[in-house]
């Protein structure tokens, strides 16, 4: 589903510098465990991890902007080598138009996954939006890309390749695994 042709996504895909993405619903499946002492627990999908290194291999730079804190995402991004991680962020536009100027990347540059109404202000500033499969509605109604993977499930994989595929790195990427 997309309000662009096929050429015009590639051709916006092709220019990103700057991929921002939400965690709860997109690096996770949204779902939150907490124990009895309220320690949250997430599940992050392993290749979604290997697609942000990809990006950051072919000179495309990553953030995570999550409305939340936790513990637990600031050590999964540390693990992938993701420095730019904004947490806590109530205003997810303000942060990304100060991260993309602080970063001098134009907003044409950046492209920003998410899954839910809070995303929104930030993704209509992008080149190039994007969802999960099981975002909400209206956001897959919106933005220029839904993956038909879900959130937590491949779609960070899934965006990855596309913007790699967009530069004519991605045959290039899996090959070097050969």
């Amino acid at each position: 589903m997309s309000r662009m042709d096929e050429a015009e996504l590639n051709q916006r895909a092709a220019a990103i510098r700057l991929a921002v993405f939400d965690v709860d619903g997109v690096l996770t499946d949204g779902t939150l465990y907490l124990d009895d002492r309220g320690t949250q627990i997430k599940a992050f999908n392993v290749r979604d991890g290997l697609g942000l290194k990809a990006l950051m291999r072919h000179e495309i730079t990553v953030a995570v902007i999550t409305a939340r804190r936790s513990g637990v995402v600031e050590r999964r991004m540390a693990e992938l080598g993701v420095s730019h991680l904004r947490q806590g962020v109530a205003d997810k536009e303000k942060a990304l138009l100060e991260l993309a100027a602080e970063l001098d990347f134009p907003p044409a540059k950046t492209s920003f996954m998410g899954d839910d109404l809070i995303d929104w202000p930030a993704m209509k500033h992008c080149g190039l939006s994007a969802a999960p499969a099981d975002a909400d509605a209206w956001i897959r109604a919106h933005v220029d890309i839904v993956t038909r993977a879900g959130g937590g499930r491949g779609a960070v994989r899934e965006f990855s390749e596309r913007l790699l595929a967009a530069r004519g790195a991605l045959e290039a990427w899996q090959d070097s695994y050969r």
